[in-house]
């Protein structure tokens, strides 16, 4: 009975993070559109609302060209290492507090570590082995260099990231992420707690996704398309639904991190009273409509900041943040020590 669960578990959130991900995919060309002042994808179905079907349709019936000087097998790997690292990263989101149904208690989550946390961070950063093998396996230069861009601003971006964390879990105590979001519970977000590690998160999730004004991987006015430039039909849909993925995974972890995960102020008194099931239910919707709400920051920035020269991301990423990371952990082990959250 517990392998039926959880099957239906990961079956329903992969529909669900597919159909979303599509669609963060049409919101983001309607937001470039709306800023850009132009219409965006409009034609097709009501308000173009099945362009995300007709995108499918055309990258799943479009002819695959693989170069012939490309090593074959490890440039068909890496889109898939590229996706499924983006995908498994989510079997530890918790989407809401315990739940009593049919006289079971049960998390809405696939797998509820005492280390989710450190499960995220491990299996997200194995999409960058995705990354770099599609440079060097393309045999082209410009994969070549996107490749490698990549991988040194991951790794410089992560250790930022990895060192605001420890913040929160200094003043959480656990590595769990249902103790994270139940330590801000009634008490302070840790936005407000901790407003410096929440901004250097926030920064490096930004370069950790490649996105602007981070994608120097990807830098189209130097390297074509970076790492992805000979990949076509579904290898290079892969990548962009990884892409997509990894956007919203980051959204959550700043969600649960540091805006409460799934409680909002002032409403959880009213919804006490509520069976758990529908409380429930409120819980997901807060929790996706805050990670919605950071979904569209990233579009916004998108489409508003210019990109970095590659020796600013360096600069910012070593000079900058690493040391504010370490400010903050002292300022959080005096919080602590002091009691002040």
């Amino acid at each position: 009975m517990g392998v039926i669960a959880s099957a239906l578990k990961i079956a329903i959130l992969f529909a669900v993070l597919m159909g979303a991900v599509a669609y963060i995919s049409f919101a983001e060309r309607r937001v470039a559109g709306f800023i850009q002042e132009r219409f965006g994808p409009n034609r097709v179905g009501p308000w173009g609302l099945f362009q995300p079907v007709a995108d499918g349709l055309k990258f799943l019936f479009k002819e695959e060209v693989i170069p012939a000087t490309a090593h074959r097998p490890t440039f068909i790997l890496a889109p898939a290492i590229a996706m499924t690292a983006a995908v498994t990263a989510w079997a530890v989101m918790p989407f809401g507090g315990p739940i009593e149904a049919f006289g079971k208690w049960f998390i809405p989550q696939i797998a509820d570590l005492d280390v989710g946390i450190l499960w995220i961070f491990a299996v997200a950063s194995l999409g960058v082995y995705g990354i770099v093998l599609a440079g060097w396996s393309s045999n082209n230069k410009y994969s070549l260099i996107g490749g490698l861009r990549s991988s040194a601003q991951l790794i410089s971006y992560e250790l930022s990231m990895t060192l605001a964390v420890v913040g929160v879990l200094m003043a959480a105590g656990s590595l769990r992420l249902t103790d994270i979001v139940n330590a801000q519970a009634g008490s302070l977000w840790y936005v407000v707690a901790m407003p410096l590690g929440a901004f250097i998160f926030i920064v490096s999730a930004f370069a950790e996704t490649n996105r602007l004004p981070f994608d120097l991987p990807e830098a189209e006015a130097e390297l074509v398309a970076g790492y992805h430039t000979e990949y076509s039909a579904m290898k290079f849909a892969m990548f962009y639904l990884g892409e997509y993925m990894n956007m919203t995974l980051s959204s959550a972890m700043i969600v649960l991190l540091y805006l409460g995960g799934w409680n909002m102020p002032f409403i959880e008194g009213y919804l006490r009273g509520l069976p758990d099931v529908q409380r429930a239910a409120v819980h997901a919707v807060f929790f996706a409509g805050k990670i919605a709400v950071l979904v569209f920051v990233y579009m916004w920035v998108r489409w508003t900041l210019p990109r970095f020269r590659y020796d600013q991301l360096m600069r910012l990423g070593w000079k900058v943040l690493l040391p504010l990371a370490l400010v903050n952990i002292v300022y959080v082990g005096a919080a602590v020590l002091l009691r002040w959250f």
